[in-house]
């Protein structure tokens, strides 16, 4: 299992942190055997979940030149026709992804092309599925360019998340399913689509990054 490196900080909090406290309750508590029992349980699980949210999975990728797949892990909670105010200044059907926290959040570019747009923006933290978070929150946004379509990506913060990381540069020439960044914990991706694109997930649907096909380009 690799471990992205935005992840390393991270774990060595969590790890120095950990060990800290099991010193502490060492030091107190070691002759309860109950109480270092539920200690070390509880720090294994921390641990392993902390490993596995920043873990850089191996997928097949779904390369379709026509098809737009899923940058993300998690579960669609919206598809709607929304206004987009930032480069395009069109209505785009857009898509959104929620990862929660038992996720990976390493995030894959959705179509392959040239980065014509992006830029980040700082902002609040709120809820990942609140409606005004795509705009309110920290949030980076990339639009990419192939022959007719322009699809564009916006990751963004949620709640929980304290950082949006993101290898875009205009002009850079990027492949469907290569790797465009990560959002460390909770967040939210959108997919900002072409009104007549056919859209392949429903609602509540899981989708696995690089591996799902969220829509087809007409």
């Amino acid at each position: 299992m690799r471990i992205h490196k935005e992840g390393i900080g991270s774990i060595l909090l969590v790890f120095t942190f950990l060990g800290l406290l099991l010193a502490a309750i060492f030091v107190f508590s070691w002759k309860n055997v109950w109480v270092l029992t539920g200690f070390g349980l509880v720090a294994a699980y921390l641990i392993f979940q902390v490993l596995v949210f920043f873990r850089i999975p191996n997928r097949k990728i779904l390369i379709n030149d026509n098809g737009v797949v899923a940058p993300a892990d998690g579960k669609i909670v919206m598809i709607e026709e929304v206004m987009v105010n930032e480069f395009l200044q069109e209505k785009r059907l857009q898509v959104s992804i929620f990862m929660n926290i038992f996720n990976v959040h390493v995030n894959w570019y959705p179509y392959g092309g040239t980065i014509v747009y992006y830029k980040y923006h700082p902002g609040d933290k709120m809820v990942a599925w609140h409606p005004k978070s795509s705009e309110k929150n920290e949030h980076a946004i990339v639009f990419i360019h192939r022959g007719e379509h322009t699809i564009g990506v916006r990751q963004i913060a949620g709640l929980i998340a304290r950082r949006v990381v993101c290898k875009a540069k205009t002009g850079k020439q990027v492949l469907q399913g290569s790797e465009m960044g990560i959002i460390k914990l909770g967040s939210r991706l959108d997919v900002l689509l072409p009104l007549d694109a056919e859209v392949k997930v429903e609602i509540g649907q899981k989708v696995w990054g690089c591996e799902t096909l969220l829509a087809v380009l007409k």
